[in-house]
Parts: C-alpha cells; sequence; structure tokens
C-alpha cells in the first residue's frame, strides 16, 4: 500500500536530473543522454545510483544493500529506502535537487531498521539539496549539513546475471540467465523450464527453438508463457540500462527483465 507524502521532497532521486546519462545499449555500452546539471563529468540523469551512507547531526549510518535512487527522463525520481520503495516528482535548478509529491510503500523489514530509513528519507525529502560529483561518487549535502553518499552502480551483465522478468508480468516467477560458455539461454516461463541456444553479436540475440517442460498452471501464467515464447526461434534486439534488459523481437514480442540482486 502506499501513502502520500506531500512534504516529502526527496532530494536523493532528484539527483539524478543532473548531468547526462549514458544509456547502455546492445553491447552494453553508452549511447547518450540528457542536459547536463552540476560541475561533475559523472553522469547522474538516468543512471542507477547505490546510497552508501547518510551523515545525520554528525554520525554516519551504512545504508543497508538495495538502498538506491534513480532519475529518469520526464522528471520522475524512483528508489528504495533499503526496504520501501518510492516515487516522486524531481525538479533541478542548477546544481539543486528537490522532489516531491512522494509516494511511498509501507512495508515491515526485518532486515532494515526503520531508524535508518526514517533518517535517510527526513535527508532526501526535507528541502532541497546541492550536489558534487567525484568521479562514479556522488554527495547530496542539505541545508543543515547532512549528507547523502552514493555511488554509481555499474551496468548488469548480461551473461551471468539472473534476469527476472516485469513485463508481461508474472510475480517474479519467470527468469532468463545468458550463459555465454555454452551459448545458451535458461530460466522459467513462469510456470515450466526453458532452455535454448541463445547466440549474441552486434546488440542482437539469436535464439533458438526452446525446449520447456509441460507443466500445467493457471490460464493467466499459461498466457504469460505464451507470449514469452514468441522471442524464441528469431532474432531480438536487447538494451541493457543499468539494472535492467528490454528484448525486442522481429515479431514485436517485448520483454523487460531487472537484475536479480
Amino acid at each position: 500500500m502506499y501513502r502520500q507524502k506531500q512534504r516529502m521532497t526527496l532530494t536523493l532521486a532528484a539527483v539524478a536530473a543532473l548531468v547526462p546519462l549514458a544509456a547502455a545499449c546492445g553491447t552494453e555500452k553508452a549511447d547518450g543522454g540528457s542536459g547536463s546539471v552540476g560541475t561533475g563529468r559523472t553522469p547522474v540523469t538516468g543512471v542507477h545510483w547505490s546510497i552508501d551512507s547518510v551523515t545525520v547531526d554528525g554520525t554516519t549510518h551504512r545504508a543497508p544493500d538495495g538502498a538506491h535512487v534513480r532519475i529518469g527522463d520526464g522528471g520522475r525520481a524512483e528508489g528504495s529506502f533499503g526496504c520501501n520503495g518510492f516515487s516522486a516528482r524531481a525538479d533541478v535548478d542548477g546544481d539543486r535537487i528537490r522532489l516531491s509529491d512522494t509516494t511511498a510503500t509501507e512495508m515491515a523489514c526485518d532486515k532494515v531498521p526503520m531508524g535508518f530509513e526514517e533518517r535517510l528519507a527526513s535527508t532526501l525529502t526535507d528541502g532541497t539539496l546541492t550536489t558534487e560529483t567525484k568521479g562514479d561518487r556522488l554527495t547530496l549535502t542539505a541545508a543543515d549539513g547532512d549528507t547523502v553518499r552514493l555511488s554509481r552502480q555499474p551496468d548488469a551483465a548480461l551473461y551471468g546475471t539472473r534476469w527476472t522478468v516485469t513485463s508481461p508480468g508474472t510475480d517474479g516467477r519467470a527468469q532468463l540467465t545468458f550463459d555465454r560458455d555454452k551459448a545458451a539461454v535458461s530460466g522459467r516461463l513462469g510456470c515450466n523450464h526453458v532452455n535454448a541456444g541463445a547466440t549474441v553479436r552486434d546488440g542482437h540475440i539469436t535464439l533458438g527453438a526452446p525446449s520447456t517442460t509441460r507443466m500445467m498452471c493457471e490460464d493467466s501464467l499459461m498466457d504469460t508463457e505464451k507470449r514469452l515464447l514468441r522471442l524464441f526461434e528469431g532474432r531480438a534486439d536487447y538494451r541493457i540500462d543499468q539494472q535492467t534488459l528490454t528484448l525486442t523481437s522481429e515479431n514485436g514480442t517485448v520483454v523487460r527483465a531487472v537484475a536479480d540482486r
């Protein structure tokens, strides 16, 4: 469930709107970006920034795995405080950023202290932040001197990464893993397991005929499997943007997946 937080000004997310991003494509290299903001050369807009720590009243608190923020095109910010996700409107003015109209989930997570999430959310959303970039590092500083430190997370590798399919949706049950040495892809389509040849070249993946198990699941899941199977026995363009993989087949099938942490 989401709750509206009108006073939240997630500066962290706005961070990304500072500088052009190099979006990875095919070869997993950048292909350009949007306008730049800030004094550093590090791309900020569209970059997946991992949150390293938050310093409040002179005390530094290390961030849990999974805390991150990303600012996409169109002034929207999305991220995670470590357990709970958030999204917000991101406004950028020179080297200053501010988030508004923020929504966040309200989950209780055993491995992430609520105290940390509260400190991070307060620092990121309680006013305008100034930004400073050094290499692949980003620092956000609030008016009272509290800071959030972040690191640019590199694009996920096509090979060896377990990609969890998000579209079409299977509630995380569909996953694919590409193997360079075997020139193959394996995983699950949501219900059934699948294996097939997979040859990667020049931003394309040529997929062979799929070999699958023959279990039966609910109709909605089987319908999704049929859509995923349309990827196979043909060539698909692929694009990696930070932690997201997009596959587009010649027959128009589009599949999106995120790197499993």
